[in-house]
C-alpha cells in the first residue's frame, strides 16, 4: 500500500478543492505506471502548513513573501 504526503503551504495561496483532486489522480496515476502499484491500494495526503510554520533560509514563508 503506497502511501505519499504531499504538503504544501495553506492560506490565501493554499490548493484549491479541484488541484487537490488532480494532485490526488495525478499521484496515484503515476505510482501505478511507474512502479505497477494498485491505485486501489495508494494513499494520498495532502496537509496544509501554515505560512508561519513553513520556513526557507531562516525565514518564514509569511516573511518571505512580505519582502517582495
Amino acid at each position: 500500500m503506497p502511501y505519499v504526503n504531499i504538503k504544501v503551504t495553506g492560506g490565501a495561496e493554499a490548493p484549491t478543492a479541484k488541484q487537490k483532486e488532480e494532485l490526488i489522480e495525478g499521484v496515484t496515476h503515476l505510482l501505478q505506471k511507474v512502479l505497477n502499484k494498485n491505485p486501489e491500494t495508494t494513499v494520498v495526503i495532502i496537509d496544509e502548513v501554515d505560512m508561519d510554520n513553513w520556513g526557507i533560509r531562516g525565514k518564514t514563508v509569511t516573511s518571505r513573501r512580505s519582502m517582495k
